[in-house]
C-alpha cells in the first residue's frame, strides 16, 4: 500500500496511537517470558515494510517477534503464537480480513505459548460466556501450528542462548534477620482494614526505616540497597501468603466480595452529560459533549490498512493526572497507559452506541482518584454519562477486573486465589488484571495481562464466568440510579434540523462565495452542512440558537424583488462595503442585492497590491459605476477607478521615476504617445 504522509515534511513522524496500541499488544504478548535473571537491556523494533489494505498487519507484528527472540541468542522463554479470530453467522474465522471483521460480532486476538494463554485483547457485540471460551479455546489451538514452524525455523537458523548467572541470593543471615523483625508486623499492616492505600504505603515505609535503622548497626557492611531489596521481597511474600493461607485481603474483602461503589449523573447543569463512579478509592468523572457531524475522526488511509475504522462518530478520551496518585508529573501529552486505558474503555461501550445517532459523541474520563481498574470505572461511568445526556444506548455496561494469586513449582500452578475486583496493591503484587465489560447480555470487551508466562484454559474459564456475576451485581447498583436513557435531552443540550432550499434559491440562500452561510455560522453558533441537492443539515449548540438560525435563514429565503434588475449600465451608485478580502472588496450596490466584488485593479489607476493601502473599512460607503454582468463568468462589473480623475503625465511619470528604471520609463512614454 502506497502512502505519503501529509504533514509539513512529508515523512514519518511519531508513532500513531494506533501504532502504540500495537506496540502494548506486542509488548504484553512476549514481556512475561522473559528470564527473571536476565537483566539486558533489549529492544525489538517491528517495522511495517508494506500492506495490501485487506489483511490487519498486527498479528503478523506478534509472530515476527515472536520468531526473532527465538532465533536470538536471547533468553525468552518462546515461541509464542497469534491469531485473531472472528465470529461470522456462528462460524469462527481465524484471521479474517477487514471486510470480514465488518460482518463480525467478535474480535479477539488470542496470543499463546504451547500449553497456555499468555495475552487475550478482543471486543464484542454482547458475546455469551460459553461463546468467547469456544473462540478462545479454538484460537490456542490455531496457534500451535504458528509454533510449530516458529520451532522449526529456530532448530534450522537459531543462536545459542547466551548463558544468563542466576541473581545471587541474599545473604542468609540478613534474610533470616529481616524476616524475624518484620515478618508478623508486615503481616499486620496488610491484615488491617482501616489502613488505605496511602496510610498503607506510609506505614510500610516508616517500619522499613526503622527496621534498616537497627540493622545497619548488626550489618555495618550491608549496602542500603542490598537490604531494600531482602524487605521488598519479603512484602511481596507476606502478601501473597496472606491470599493463598486465606487470612483476607488488604481491605478486609472476601476473595468473591465488591468494593463500595457509588454513583451519580447529571452533577453539571451547563454540561451535555455527566457521571461519577467510585469504587473504592477509584474515583472517576465523566462527562459528554456533542458536537456537529462534520466533528468525527476519520481515518486517513494509512490508519485504515490497520483495520481503523474510516470515520468515528464515538470516541473516548482517558485522562489520568498525577494527582489522581498523590504524585506530581507532566501533563503535556497522553502515556501509552493513557492510550490503552481509552482504547479498551471506548470498545467496551462502542458496542452499545447507536450507529446512526445525529450528533458526533465525546466522552471524556477523569480520573480522580486511582487505587485499581480505574479503566473499568471508566466504562462503569461513561455508561451512566451517556444515559444522561440522552444518547439511546441498546444496555448499559459495567466493567470489572479479576486478579490472581498463584503459588508454582517448576512452573506448574499448584494452588491459587482469583481476586474480584482488584486494588492498586493487588495488581502490582499479583501475578493478573484480567478486565471485563459488558452488558447483562453479554461481553462487549475484555484485555488480560499476565505477569506470569500465561494461564491454562480452566483459569481463564473460571475467570469468565466469575467475572460475569460480578458485573451483574455492578449493573444492579448502577440501575438504581439511572437504569435507561433519558428519552428528553436537556434544555442546554444540542439540536438538529433540516432546511429545505430550493435550487433556484440556493444561490440567494448561499451568498457570493457562501458569504451568507458564514455570517450564520458566526452569528448565531449553527453549523450546516450539505445533505442533498434541496435539503441542508443544521446543527445548534442550544435551542436557542436554533430559532435564531432558523429567523436568519427564513429572513435569506423570503420571497423578495430581485435588486438587481433596478441596477443600470453605467449609472453610478453609493454602495457600502460588506467584506474584506486580500484581492479586493465585497460592495452591496443597493440594500438586498447581493454583493458584487471591486477588485484591488479598479480601486485606482495607481497599481493597488492590497486595499490596506486605502484604509478602507467594513461599512464604510464608497461611490462605484456599474458596467453589467461580465459574459464570460456571469459576474457583476463595478469599478471605483473610473470614477477617478486620470492623473496629469507629469505626476504619473515622477511616480514611475521612483519605481521603475529608465528603460521602462521610456517604454510606458512611447505607450502614452501612441
Amino acid at each position: 500500500m502506497g502512502f505519503i504522509p501529509s504533514n509539513y515534511k512529508r515523512r514519518d513522524l511519531g508513532p500513531s496511537e494506533r501504532e502504540i496500541l500495537i506496540g502494548r499488544l506486542i509488548d504484553r504478548s512476549v514481556r512475561s517470558l522473559f528470564s527473571k535473571d536476565y537483566h539486558n537491556e533489549t529492544q525489538v523494533i517491528c517495522t511495517l515494510l508494506a500492506a495490501d489494505g485487506m489483511n490487519i498487519p498486527d498479528i503478523l507484528g506478534i509472530n515476527a517477534v515472536s520468531a526473532s527472540l527465538c532465533v536470538s541468542d536471547v533468553p525468552w522463554n518462546g515461541p509464542v503464537g497469534a491469531v485473531r479470530i472472528a465470529d461470522i453467522d456462528d462460524e469462527f474465522v481465524i484471521n479474517p480480513t477487514k471486510e470480514e471483521l465488518q460482518q463480525s460480532s467478535l474480535d479477539l486476538v488470542v496470543t499463546s505459548s504451547e500449553h497456555r494463554v499468555v495475552m487475550l485483547e478482543g471486543s464484542g457485540v454482547e458475546v455469551q460466556d460459553d461463546r468467547l471460551i469456544e473462540a478462545i479455546t479454538k484460537a490456542h489451538l490455531e496457534c500451535q501450528s504458528i509454533i510449530n514452524v516458529i520451532k522449526d525455523l529456530q532448530s534450522k537458523v537459531g543462536k545459542e542462548k547466551m548463558h544468563v548467572e542466576a541473581q545471587p541470593n541474599d545473604p542468609e543471615a540478613l534474610t533470616r534477620r529481616v524476616q524475624e523483625l518484620s515478618e508478623a508486623s508486615i503481616r499486620n499492616i496488610f491484615l488491617d482494614s482501616k489502613l488505605t492505600k496511602l496510610p498503607r504505603d506510609k506505614e510500610i515505609k516508616t517500619f522499613q526505616e526503622t527496621v534498616w535503622n537497627r540493622l545497619k548497626e548488626e550489618f555495618p557492611e550491608t549496602e542500603v540497597q542490598v537490604f531494600t531489596r531482602v524487605f521488598n521481597k519479603l512484602v511481596k511474600d507476606v502478601f501473597r501468603d496472606n491470599i493463598l493461607k486465606d487470612m483476607g485481603r488488604c481491605d478486609g474483602r472476601s476473595f468473591d466480595e465488591l468494593r463500595s461503589i457509588s454513583c451519580d449523573v447529571d452533577l453539571f447543569k451547563p454540561l451535555h452529560g455527566s457521571a461519577v463512579f467510585k469504587r473504592g478509592e477509584t474515583q472517576v468523572f465523566c462527562t459528554v459533549t456533542f458536537d456537529a457531524a462534520g466533528a468525527m475522526i476519520q481515518s486517513n488511509r494509512r490508519r485504515s490498512a490497520f483495520g481503523d475504522e474510516i470515520t468515528k462518530n464515538f470516541f473516548l478520551h482517558y485522562e489520568f493526572p498525577p494527582f489522581c496518585n498523590n504524585e506530581i508529573g507532566i501533563t503535556k501529552t497522553n502515556s501509552r497507559r493513557e492510550i490503552g486505558h481509552g482504547s479498551l474503555a471506548e470498545k467496551s461501550l462502542a458496542a452499545i452506541v447507536p450507529r446512526g445517532f445525529p450528533f458526533t459523541i465525546r466522552l471524556t474520563s477523569q480520573v480522580m482518584m486511582s487505587n485499581g481498574s480505574s479503566s473499568m470505572a471508566s466504562v462503569c461511568g461513561g455508561s451512566l454519562a451517556l444515559m444522561d445526556a440522552g444518547v439511546p444506548i441498546s444496555r448499559p455496561v459495567a466493567g470489572v477486573a479479576c486478579g490472581l494469586v498463584t503459588k508454582s513449582t517448576n512452573d506448574d500452578i499448584e494452588d491459587y486465589k482469583l481476586l474480584t475486583d482488584i486494588s492498586g496493591i493487588e495488581d502490582y503484587l499479583g501475578d493478573m488484571d484480567f478486565k471485563i465489560a459488558g452488558t447483562k447480555n453479554g461481553i462487549t470487551a475484555l484485555q488480560a495481562d499476565f505477569k506470569i508466562p500465561g494461564l491454562p484454559l480452566n483459569i481463564i474459564e473460571e475467570v469468565i464466568h466469575k467475572t460475569t456475576g460480578d458485573r451483574l451485581k455492578i449493573l444492579d447498583i448502577m440501575n438504581s440510579v439511572i437504569a435507561e436513557a433519558r428519552t428528553e435531552r436537556k434544555e442546554n443540550g444540542p439540536v438538529t434540523d433540516v432546511v429545505d432550499v430550493s435550487l433556484k434559491k440556493r444561490s440567494q440562500f448561499l451568498g457570493p462565495g457562501g458569504i451568507n452561510i458564514r455570517q450564520l455560522e458566526n452569528s448565531t453558533g449553527v453549523s450546516l452542512s450539505f445533505l442533498e441537492e434541496e435539503k441542508w443539515s443544521i446543527f445548534a449548540p442550544s435551542p436557542s440558537a436554533m430559532k435564531e438560525a432558523r429567523t436568519y435563514i427564513d429572513q435569506l429565503l423570503q420571497d423578495k424583488p430581485d435588486p438587481e434588475s433596478l441596477l443600470e449600465y453605467g449609472a453610478i451608485y453609493d454602495g457600502k462595503i460588506l467584506e474584506l478580502k486580500p484581492y479586493g472588496v465585497m460592495v452591496e450596490l443597493l440594500p438586498g442585492a447581493p454583493p458584487a466584488l471591486l477588485h484591488n485593479a479598479q480601486l485606482d489607476h495607481r497599481k493597488i497590491f492590497s486595499h490596506e493601502v486605502l484604509g478602507l473599512k467594513v461599512n464604510q460607503p464608497i461611490r462605484v459605476k456599474y458596467f453589467g454582468r461580465d459574459p464570460a463568468t456571469g459576474r457583476m462589473r463595478i469599478s471605483r477607478k473610473a470614477l477617478l480623475p486620470a492623473p496629469r503625465r507629469q505626476e504619473y511619470e515622477r511616480e514611475l521615476a521612483t519605481s521603475y528604471d529608465k528603460s521602462v520609463i521610456d517604454s510606458v512614454r512611447k505607450t502614452l504617445d501612441s
